[in-house]
């Protein structure tokens, strides 16, 4: 017998998006809160994983929207446990800081203002995630929705030592001068056609950039009628398809990085 222990509960409409990913016949997939730190300041972050492997597991980082760590990051990271990884969703604000309403987009300004800041707090969760003993540490991924997708690419440019970077619906910030030639990560960036976050004029000064850096590898694509946010169910700008076709091209590019 399987058994899911989701903690805390998914509200429905995340619950329901789950279950579409099966539990291996031989799986217990748990999820707990971490408690951490950065530079002293408490960190509250999720793990989930399989605990009836016996191997050291390939680690994904998730990294949260504007909202901070919630249902969406929460739900990814138990799908991503369900498919055999263990997955942390990383604290980028702070224990406790879950900002709604006007609050979020205050909240997430202050590291879009301080990208070196953004940076370091992926950075502390990543660290915790590679030290985790069921983790093997020259397996790693970074993925982020949002806000966090933009988290996950500002850290790939530190020159990380992840083999893989996601991005769904993230801002693209073009660097000048650039930094991507410290990328040493494969990067999937998923965005919006119709999202006014990110326009067709971003996407190409950030493809632009990329190109400055060979030996980068990378790849852009784009959902028809897709908003910003659309991964993100229980909302009018969710869209099944585009998050099904997203996710799928999430499982290819991480079972290619880490086959």
């Amino acid at each position: 017998m399987t058994f899911d222990t989701p903690s805390p509960a998914l509200a429905p409409a995340f619950q329901a998006l789950l279950e579409q990913v099966p539990i291996g016949e031989h799986s217990v997939i748990e999820g707990e809160v971490i408690s951490y730190e950065h530079e002293g300041l408490p960190m509250e972050g999720y793990l989930a994983r399989d605990v009836q492997a016996d191997e050291r597991r390939p680690g994904i980082l998730v990294l949260h929207d504007w909202g901070g760590v919630g249902d969406n990051v929460r739900m990814r990271a138990q799908m991503l446990a369900r498919r055999g990884y263990v997955a942390f969703a990383a604290d980028l604000y702070g224990a406790g800081v879950r900002p709604t309403g006007d609050a979020a987009p205050a909240e997430a300004g202050k590291y879009y203002r301080d990208l070196g800041l953004l940076r370091a707090r992926v950075a502390a969760g990543f660290s915790w995630l590679q030290q985790h003993p069921a983790v093997d540490p020259a397996r790693l991924a970074v993925i982020g929705y949002c806000f966090g997708g933009t988290a996950a690419l500002e850290f790939a440019r530190t020159g990380a030592p992840a083999r893989a970077v996601a991005s769904f619906h993230g801002g693209l910030i073009a660097h000048d001068p650039s930094d991507a030639s410290q990328i040493a990560a494969s990067l999937l960036i998923q965005t919006g056609g119709d999202d006014p976050v990110v326009p067709d004029e971003a996407v190409v000064a950030f493809e632009q950039e990329l190109r400055g850096a060979p030996h980068v590898d990378w790849q852009v694509t784009t959902y028809a009628g897709a908003p910003h946010a659309f991964t993100i169910p229980g909302t009018d700008r969710y869209r099944p398809a585009a998050d099904a076709r997203s996710w799928r091209a999430l499982v290819c590019f991480l079972d290619e990085m880490f086959r």
